[in-house]
């Protein structure tokens, strides 16, 4: 398994209790991006859970079924002659029959003139992470989906005041989260309008240079905080020699999480799909370790019948 998260960590635990020699790699904490979520309220079988604490809880499963945890950045993946997949790490290579690819996504940067400046300064993609720094000010929520307005509802709690600025005149957020904002009096929005710089002395934000796409008025706001949720890009580049991504680099599979490569699989965020959450990652994560299964039965089938 090359990623930890929660796609991961489950074809781990089904392919190593199917009786396979599984090796999990991740160059972080088991988790992804579960670690930089609060509050999970939409996975059976809890009412609500934080995601550190539903992370360590897959884990302690793949770690009871005799799953080996390896830390290491991957390099490169490559497939030799004999259907070998060769896994170069940072330190390392690793050989296997079989790879399931969980590498999941990152967060798209807005790309705007202050971004990179003020990264840690006021600029952040995780409020989970970064919102106690700003207990008693008022920050900006850039993105209209259920990360921003999910981390907006968190801010609203550890800030004075939310600002959420999105491009369009509507959020593409689920209902239930969309009206938990509308009815935080502490949240605010800004339609139609996106943010074309960020603002900041030498050791922090101060505002955020926007433009209304409808009016065309270009207009300061004052800010101590810039949080950005605007969508995000698949971890598929060291896999371009693979020639299995599309053409924005999410990684193409069959409904058996299937690439075009035998013995390759890919899951979870990576994946080519419509829907990117916790659940569909585990789902796609039980299929890939059980299909991991199914391959290693035929190679040993064809080996019997060859003899």
């Amino acid at each position: 398994m090359i990623g930890a998260g929660p796609g991961g960590m489950t074809a781990a635990l089904y392919a190593a209790r199917a009786n396979l020699n599984v090796a999990m790699l991740d160059r972080g904490i088991y988790g992804g991006q579960m670690n930089n979520t609060d509050d999970i309220e939409n996975y059976p079988g809890f009412t609500t859970i934080k995601g550190p604490e539903l992370g360590e809880k897959m884990y302690q499963g793949t770690v009871k079924a005799g799953v080996n945890f390896v830390y290491g950045d991957v390099q490169n993946v490559t497939v030799d002659d004999q259907q070998m997949k060769h896994i170069q790490t940072d330190s390392d290579e690793l050989v296997a029959s079989a790879v399931i690819i969980a590498t999941g996504s990152n967060n798209r940067k807005l790309g705007v003139p202050g971004e990179e400046k003020f990264s840690g300064k006021g600029v952040s993609y995780c409020a989970v992470c970064d919102g106690s720094f700003f207990k008693g000010k008022n920050v900006t929520v850039v993105g209209g989906g259920d990360s921003a307005i999910s981390e907006g509802l968190y801010l609203a709690n550890v800030t004075d005041g939310v600002n959420v600025i999105h491009r369009r005149d509507q959020l593409r957020a689920q209902k239930v989260l969309q009206n938990r904002a509308f009815d935080n009096d502490k949240i605010d929005f800004t339609w139609n309008t996106s943010v074309t710089e960020i603002l900041g002395d030498e050791n922090h934000v101060t505002g955020v240079k926007i433009h209304n796409n409808q009016v065309g008025d270009d207009t300061t706001l004052d800010t101590d905080g810039v949080f950005v949720y605007v969508g995000n890009f698949p971890n598929s580049q060291i896999f371009n020699n693979l020639n299995i991504t599309d053409q924005a680099g999410w990684i193409i599979t069959n409904d058996q999480m299937e690439t075009t490569i035998p013995g390759i699989y890919a899951i979870g965020d990576v994946r080519q799909k419509q829907l990117r959450q916790i659940t569909t990652a585990v789902g796609d994560g039980g299929i890939a370790g059980q299909n991991a299964f199914e391959y290693f039965e035929a190679i040993k089938h064809r080996q019997t019948v060859k003899d």
